[in-house]
């Protein structure tokens, strides 16, 4: 599998770069020199500074530098999106693989409840969770999370159809190993790769998706740092400081453009035919 991954050199790329900002955000509080400024902290007699020596990335409209704010922005998109991505996929796997591998009655009554949910636009229901709930870090996680966890339960009840006809199942089936046994020592294994696909390319959606409702005023709430709300503060001054809005949205396209690159690569590693054709 690594072999097959090394050579696919922009998911190589991809990985490096998520990395390399994963890390740098992680690590804000000693890679800037102003940390009080990332949290929030104003500098009103720098406003609007244009890149310098002194802040690399220029300052905002509080006069904080652009650069911490970033990092620290980072923190809260990139935790939102892994949260976001890991409870979907904690929902939708297991009502996907008891779906595809009970059917009947059980698998009808999930799969009416997962097209309810996608009845709806992600973003749309996501905000009504949002306004419904309250604005905050916690309550955006949750109202994305809500209208994510569909998507893997369609896709984890296909895969376990294929497998539950597979002969493996059918000879554990018949020398009476338990049901919930299989599920998890037969079924689960065989599709899990197909989960974590999924979750990589997602990953840069739910990041895309939290900073919209931050966008919105339905996130993160300033002061803390988020790169949806930088960018609605950005806005207002675009033409009087275009690097405010320029580098954060610089950040998002990298995040969501390297994920989807990654996920590429690992289906490639799951899948030799589209391997073959690409």
């Amino acid at each position: 599998m690594w072999r097959v991954f090394r050579r696919d050199y922009l998911s190589l790329l991809a990985l490096a770069i998520i990395l390399l900002i994963a890390i740098a955000c992680a690590f804000a509080p000693q890679l800037t020199r102003y940390p009080e400024q990332g949290e929030g902290l104003p500098n009103l007699g720098e406003r609007l500074q244009a890149p310098s020596k002194a802040h690399i990335l220029g300052t905002d409209e509080l006069g904080r530098d652009l650069l911490a704010r970033i990092l620290y922005g980072g923190r809260a998109s990139l935790s939102l999106g892994i949260l976001v991505v890991l409870i979907a996929a904690l929902i939708g796997t297991p009502l996907g693989m008891v779906a595809g591998y009970y059917g009947g009655w059980i698998g009808q009554l999930i799969m009416r409840l997962t097209d309810l949910f996608l009845s709806f636009p992600a973003l749309l229901l996501a905000i009504a969770i949002s306004a419904a709930l309250g604005p905050s870090f916690t309550n955006a996680m949750i109202a994305i999370a809500l209208t994510w966890w569909p998507q893997y339960t369609r896709l984890v009840r296909a895969q376990a159809v294929s497998v539950r006809e597979s002969a493996f199942v059918e000879a554990a089936r018949t020398i009476g190993v338990h049901s919930i046994t299989i599920i998890l020592r037969h079924i689960l294994p065989n599709i899990i790769s197909v989960v974590i696909i999924q979750a990589t390319m997602d990953m840069g959606a739910a990041v895309l998706m939290g900073s919209a409702l931050s966008f919105i005023g339905l996130g993160i709430q300033p002061p803390k740092a988020d790169w949806g709300n930088m960018l609605t503060s950005a806005r207002i001054y675009f033409s009087e400081a275009p690097w405010f809005a320029m580098y954060p949205g610089m950040v998002l396209l990298i995040v969501a453009l390297c994920f989807n690159l990654l996920g590429d690569g690992l289906r490639d590693i799951v899948d030799p035919q589209s391997r073959r054709q690409g």
